[in-house]
């Protein structure tokens, strides 16, 4: 092999190992007997386990990334949800090991590979959607980074279930969470309260104390 075939060989190793023992459990010797070589080849290339992680994550993400933005492509904001939502079911259906090794937390320093990091990422694509679209119905459109947030981060929770429930079709999943984000979204109160703070609840928590 040229150094850079047994470079992409051991990226896919390596995401396989780590996709199956996680990061603490997998080992440098596991990847090297894998890949039908010595553990001096993998420290050469990457460095360490560390290393070897780091670039795998790193190439996830990107990956992740990609799929979400190319799929953006509609006029709609309820079809740019559902692209979104179909790019993302798509990534877990098609790359579970790598999905699988994204939503672990990470042990190395300086690598974007835990769940919340991912979902900033992704919300980031997505929020100038919903601020366009708070702009034009009057709502705040400081508040888009928080739906963005909220909406990436459901599909992604979801989609860590499904991946193991392996039910209902990716696009059943994926037209769930639509009606439910774009229901929601379309029938935001302009002002909303936490009813617990308002007279009225504030009357029902005494009344039900009383009694």
């Amino acid at each position: 092999m040229t150094g850079q075939e047994r470079r992409s060989q051991l990226l896919d190793v390596g995401r396989a190992v780590f996709a199956e023992r996680g990061f603490e459990a997998a080992s440098i010797e596991e990847v090297a007997q894998r890949a039908q070589i010595t553990k001096p080849v993998v420290y050469e290339h990457f460095g360490g386990k560390e290393g070897l992680y780091a670039v795998i994550v790193d190439r996830e993400v990107q990956s992740l990334l990609a799929r979400i933005t190319e799929a953006l492509d509609a006029d709609h904001p309820r079809l740019m949800l559902e692209q979104a939502a179909l790019g993302f079911l798509s990534y877990i259906a098609e790359e579970p090991d790598g999905f699988r090794i994204l939503v672990r937390d990470s042990p190395v320093t300086g690598t974007t590979g835990t769940l919340a990091s991912l979902i900033g990422d992704i919300a980031s694509q997505v929020e100038y959607v919903l601020a366009k679209e708070f702009g034009s119905r009057d709502y705040d459109p400081d508040l888009a980074p928080l739906y963005s947030q909220a909406l990436c981060g459901m599909i992604a929770l979801v989609g860590q279930w499904w991946l193991d429930a392996g039910t209902p079709s990716k696009e059943e999943v994926a037209a769930q969470l639509v009606n439910l984000a774009w229901n929601g979204l379309k029938d935001l109160d302009h002002h909303p309260q936490l009813i617990s703070m308002t007279p009225r609840g504030l009357r029902l928590r005494a009344a039900r104390s009383s009694g």
